[in-house]
């Protein structure tokens, strides 16, 4: 889920930008700094929206930057378990496709699409039904659920998050419109 979140935290100044140092500046060190970055408090920091408060600066011994603390709002994500999120399949693999959600990807592993046996169609990087003719490949609007993560800091891109499409409501847009419109074209009290 996005959130807007207020942060404090100390930027270096380099000398060369000491006369520019203001909100414009402080904002764009700490976008440097922290967009992209992966925290376990609040998620991952998307942008650095507004400065607030810019505190006096502080010099240290043998570092040539003065450091200043900030206090500032971000836009973060932050996955949260059981939450049911919309992506974008960006990769296919044997073991189940990839969705970007967010500025993260979950594994949507091929046992938790569907009840029918998927087999994997490397030529066309996409996953197949023999019984349903479905297809999920790159590009493919998907709806599912968050259900397990494992976010780490350090190396944001090692993060995992599990995903699963098995349950009403869940799976490739298509496939979820192609429900609907079989329940409203259904008799009544067929559904």
């Amino acid at each position: 889920m996005y959130k807007r979140v207020r942060l404090r935290d100390t930027v270096e100044v380099p000398p060369r930008h000491l006369a520019d140092v203001g909100p414009g500046m402080v904002k764009k060190l700490l976008q440097d700094k922290l967009e992209g970055r992966m925290d376990e408090d609040v998620g991952s920091v998307v942008s650095v929206i507004e400065i607030h408060d810019i505190g006096d600066g502080a010099v240290l011994p043998n570092k040539p930057g003065v450091y200043y603390e900030a206090e500032f709002d971000a836009l973060t994500f932050d996955p949260q378990m059981q939450e049911v999120v919309d992506g974008e399949v960006v990769e296919v693999v044997n073991f189940g496709a990839f969705i970007g959600i967010g500025p993260v990807d979950g594994l949507l592993h091929v046992s938790q699409i569907s009840d029918e046996y998927l087999a994997y169609d490397e030529e066309n990087q996409q996953l197949a039904s023999r019984e349903s003719n479905q297809t999920l490949g790159v590009g493919d609007a998907v709806r599912a659920r968050i259900v397990t993560k494992s976010i780490d800091e350090r190396n944001p891109r090692d993060s995992k998050i599990g995903l699963t499409a098995k349950q009403v409501g869940l799976g490739k847009h298509g496939w979820l419109e192609e429900e609907r419109k079989k329940r409203e074209g259904a008799p009544a009290g067929d559904s």
